[in-house]
């Protein structure tokens, strides 16, 4: 009995040391973080980018043609830039959204002075707007007529297509623009044919002219006209602006006399060679970088071009010899 309880104690006392001696580790507790101790960042807000905005500001009454050519020019424009394009027949302030950053605007006159003090990042150009000055934002398209240029272009092309050279022109009296223009015209036509001599003689020289006061009823200007191709057998007439009106032209064309001028038909008569004016299309294009570039008050001086040309009466060939002396006249290679 003492021996078996001997050997039991011994048994407990070995298992004792034994589970002493290996004794475990405890594991160290790691503080894992839960996802609600993770801070929440709010995500970062990036705002889009607005597109630049330019507007053309046209009649609605203005000739398709017309309207064509300008949406056509200032559409290519803003796609070169990388800015949206929006046409217009009215523009008020409501329309001044950001991202605005060009308006050019023809008559009628949108109030721009007002527009352009609401919007003063906004640059504006005035196209043959008479009551709008340059300056701030405001840009304006020069009274560049450049007179003696266009009536010594006339006077060349109108020498150049009339028999017998008969050429006249129909201007304001004591008017002293129009003297100028006169001389001008009269040193284009020498400038194409020298003496230019007739076929025929008749007992006056060419050019002639006819001078129309002021006190004469515009109703009456018929008359004139009848002076100068029934008497004096003029077969091409330069229109002076000071006395053009729609229905002058309009009679002219009935008579078989061609015709030149520098304003615009509203309705192109029959005889209407061509008009000699300034390229507003050149102008808007030669503008273009100074205006985005944020330069203001700027006076944008235009080149002459020609416009209502009738490919029938100037052939394209014979156009391109009127161009060329048009572009020696500007640079001054030509002293009209």
């Amino acid at each position: 009995m003492h021996v078996k309880l001997r050997i039991v104690i011994f048994i407990i006392t070995f298992a004792l040391i034994v589970t002493a001696c290996g004794g475990s580790e405890t594991p160290a507790v790691t503080d894992t973080p839960s996802i609600l101790d993770t801070p929440i960042l709010p995500p970062t807000l990036t705002a889009t980018p607005t597109i630049p905005l330019a507007v053309l500001v046209l009649p609605a009454d203005m000739d398709a043609e017309t309207s064509n050519l300008y949406q056509t020019t200032v559409y290519d424009l803003t796609q070169s830039s990388g800015m949206r394009f929006q046409v217009r027949n009215e523009f008020t302030a409501a329309d001044l959204e950001p991202g605005l950053k060009l308006v050019i605007a023809l008559p009628p006159d949108p109030g721009l002075v007002d527009l352009a003090a609401a919007a003063p990042d906004v640059q504006f150009l005035a196209i043959n707007l008479p009551d709008v000055s340059p300056g701030g934002n405001i840009s304006v398209l020069g009274n560049n007529s450049q007179s003696n240029i266009a009536a010594f272009l006339a006077g060349y092309t109108a020498a150049m297509l009339t028999d017998d050279y008969r050429v006249g022109m129909l201007m304001p009296k004591d008017n002293s623009d129009a003297i100028q223009s006169f001389n001008s015209f009269t040193n284009g036509r020498k400038y194409y044919c020298g003496l230019c001599r007739p076929y025929f003689f008749l007992p006056w020289d060419f050019p002639q002219f006819l001078e129309i006061g002021a006190e004469q009823d515009a109703n009456d200007y018929d008359a004139f006209a009848d002076i100068l191709i029934l008497q004096y057998k003029v077969r091409t007439i330069f229109i002076h602006p000071g006395i053009y009106t729609q229905d002058l032209v309009d009679y002219i064309g009935t008579t078989g006399t061609s015709m030149i001028g520098t304003l615009s038909p509203e309705r192109k008569p029959a005889g209407w060679i061509m008009t000699i004016q300034p390229d507003t299309i050149q102008a808007i294009q030669s503008a273009w970088p100074q205006l985005l570039a944020g330069q203001g008050g700027l006076t944008v001086q235009s080149p002459l071009g020609l416009s209502d040309v009738d490919p029938l009466l100037l052939s394209p060939g014979k156009q391109v010899d009127v161009q060329e002396v048009l572009d020696n006249l500007q640079k001054g290679l030509i002293a009209p």
